[in-house]
């Protein structure tokens, strides 16, 4: 079977939340639940998402031995978020 290559479009969807989250607030990675809630996943979606971008190298995951964590783009992901979201430079 053929598969098609290229990212899924579940995980360009949280690359463009965490995109947002970077543009609101550089400094402060998103609270994993803030994340599911604003994808609309149940965090074990979440949680397969993101560790496959993190093993990508695009997202840097931090979680707590509570349950909670948080996410936030990589240098690398920043990177390619940037390439794909950024607005075309006016001419």
């Amino acid at each position: 079977m053929h598969k098609e290559e290229g990212i899924d479009t579940a995980l360009i969807a949280l690359l463009a939340l965490l995109w947002e989250a970077r543009q609101e607030a550089p400094e402060k990675a998103w609270s994993l639940a803030k994340l599911a809630k604003r994808a609309g996943v149940q965090m074990s979606t979440l949680l397969r998402q993101l560790n496959a971008l993190s093993s990508a190298g695009l997202v840097t995951v931090v979680t707590a031995e509570s349950g909670g964590g948080s996410a936030s783009l990589s240098a690398a992901g920043a990177q390619l978020c940037a390439s794909m979201f950024a607005p075309p430079p006016a001419e």
